[in-house]
């Protein structure tokens, strides 16, 4: 098996690229149903903390274990997965317990959707970095490490203060949805899924792998439909919604 992935490799991730493609394709026309727009006719239901958890973890654990048995291992890679471990320690450990969700419950179907995608795309990832990188000393000052690395901690920076904004978003008792404002949020409606598009950008950059960038379009291909759905939700449900604002990308969409 191992001798067959290293062999198909690059196919196997260009596979993996083409269905990223067809999701944002499919996007255009399928809501799908996270948060707001979670539907019970989708199956099973669990709720959010639990369902954000199991969905995440997979990539924490896959990169973790991957550097830590690798052949290819190395201070830079364990610089470039470190990255990565602190996102999804922030997701899988730190942000389900902090969201403000009550009993609001996401179909099961999208977490077992969820946990299959970041199980290939860890896994692609940690593969990668664990078997197949080539990364020395020399690395950390190569203008692609130079560039990725600002725009990861950027995008991170943005996705942390936006979540944090909407989880404050209600005062204690306060039940409904409200219109954010600020920073951001005074020009588009989802600078969190902004500012992680801006994070995995970065990485794919900082890394400069195939794996890495296949994770940067598919970030792009399921958080863009989503932000506009978001956007379209917002303008649907209030009526002084500000108009400016665009989806996901300021000034441009």
């Amino acid at each position: 098996m191992e001798s067959f992935i290293s062999e198909h490799f690059n196919t196997l991730v260009c596979a993996w690229i083409a269905l990223a493609v067809g999701t944002f394709i499919l996007l255009q026309f399928v809501t799908a149903p996270f948060g707001r727009h979670s539907k019970t006719t989708w199956g099973p239901m669990i709720r959010n903390k639990y369902g954000w958890l199991l969905m995440e973890l997979p990539s924490f654990i896959i990169i973790l274990v991957s550097l830590l048995i690798g052949s290819q291992v190395n201070t830079v890679t364990w610089i470039i997965g470190g990255l990565w471990l602190l996102h999804y320690f922030n997701r899988t450990f730190i942000f389900p317990f902090r969201i403000k969700s009550g009993d609001k419950k996401m179909p099961l179907f999208i977490t077992c959707s969820a946990i299959f995608f970041n199980l290939l795309n860890a896994g692609f990832n940690g593969y990668y970095l664990a078997e197949l990188s080539t990364y020395t000393s020399e690395w950390l000052s190569s203008w692609k490490f130079m560039l990725g690395l600002p725009l990861f901690v950027l995008g991170f920076a943005v996705n942390f203060w936006s979540d944090e904004k909407l989880m404050n978003l209600r005062k204690p008792g306060e039940t409904g949805y409200v219109i954010p404002r600020g920073g951001l949020f005074n020009y588009v409606s989802a600078p969190n899924l902004f500012g992680e598009i801006i994070e995995w950008t970065g990485f794919a950059i900082l890394a400069w792998s195939l794996p890495a960038a296949s994770f940067a379009i598919w970030t792009f291909a399921n958080l863009v439909p989503r932000a506009v759905a978001h956007h379209k939700f917002y303008l649907q449900k209030f009526s002084d919604y500000p108009k400016e604002r665009k989806a996901v990308f300021p000034f441009v969409y």
